[in-house]
């Protein structure tokens, strides 16, 4: 399971310099990516790095699988209750049913809801640093939070899992 870290940098060429020290220290490029705020996004961060900026993605798994839960368990209850004629495959077609559901509400509330980093770190972002967010596995993050801290990177207090791995 992939963890997530944050370093704060006071500028655009610090935030490289990170970027490039953690691709140094064998990070992937797809598991690093910036977070500052909009008008420093828009102008300097390349489009491949750019954080999503809302809670989308996690929040349409987490939608799919509640909704998959509740449509299974209508399933069950209505298959237990005889005249309401529910076979097998019902349960399958409820269970998908809660699932497609449950993604498509869970992602148009986590589109409006900020990532967990925004919201933790919005006073940082407001005053116009750069986060810069590197996932991996614990020995990759192990072996390659010296060299980003070396590079000008400030590590902050976020070590969590990442919602897709």
């Amino acid at each position: 399971m992939k963890t997530r870290h944050v370093f704060s940098t006071p500028d655009v060429e610090t935030a490289k310099t990170v970027m490039q020290a953690a691709r140094a220290a064998g990070v992937p490029e797809e598991d690093i990516s910036l977070i500052a705020r909009s008008d420093i996004e828009l102008e300097a961060a390349p489009e491949q790095h750019k954080e999503a900026g809302s809670d989308f993605y996690p929040a349409a798994l987490r939608g799919v699988v509640g909704g998959g839960a509740v449509g299974l368990l209508a399933g069950l209850v209505a298959v237990a209750i005889p005249p309401v004629g529910i076979t097998v495959a019902g349960v399958a077609g409820l269970t998908v049913a809660g699932a497609l559901t449950g993604g498509w509400t869970g992602a148009l509330v986590g589109a409006s809801v900020p990532d967990p980093v925004r919201r933790k770190f919005e006073d940082e972002i407001a005053s116009g640093r750069i986060l810069v967010v590197v996932d991996g596995d614990k020995d990759v993050l192990a072996r390659a939070a010296p060299a980003l801290a070396r590079a000008g990177g400030t590590p902050l207090p976020f070590d969590e899992p990442t919602a897709l791995t």
